[in-house]
Formats: C-alpha cells, structure tokens, sequence
C-alpha cells in the first residue's frame, strides 16, 4: 500500500507492521473525534514519524497513485474532515 503524506511524498508501508500502522490511524481518528486540537495535532504527527520511519519512501519518479492520502501535520480541521473515512485515513485491515 502506498501513502502520501501531503508535503512529504509517497511511502510503501508494505513492510510495516499493519497493527502499529493501524494503532497510529486509530489515534489520530479518536483525538479528531473528541475535538481536542492539540491531540489531533499530536496523533498526526506521531503519524507521520511513524510512517517516516519505518515505510520505504517511493522514487521521485513514480507515477502511480496513492492508496492512502495523509494530511499535512498543520492541516485544518476541515482538511481531515474531508480524508476521513470511517475508518481513519487508512482502512481497518489494510
């Protein structure tokens, strides 16, 4: 799977550990759902360290679509709103 965190690139997370990658999404869905900025602010971020850290990050030159668009960790309220899909940005069992 492919994921693109706005104004990061493009990251395969096939070699990561599903259930943590999953763990991550939960979080930041649950803190946007509570309404807590700062803790949505926190959970994207952790969000995308995570990603970061532990996906491949995809050549500059591929041109395949995302599976998965991340915001930007200053994205609105609105913004996530918008990529939020009932299951986080990122599908339960993805």
């Amino acid at each position: 799977m492919i994921i693109r965190i706005m104004g990061e690139g493009q990251f395969d997370v096939s070699d990561v550990e599903s259930a943590a990658l999953q763990g991550y999404d939960d979080r930041v869905e649950a803190a946007f759902d509570s309404g807590d900025d700062a803790a949505v602010r926190q959970a994207l971020t952790d969000l995308h360290t995570f990603i970061i850290e532990k996906a491949t990050p995809v050549a500059d030159d591929y041109l395949g679509a995302s599976d998965v668009v991340v915001p930007a960790a200053d994205a609105t309220l609105e913004d996530i709103r918008e990529l939020l899909n009932g299951d986080g940005f990122i599908p339960n069992g993805a």
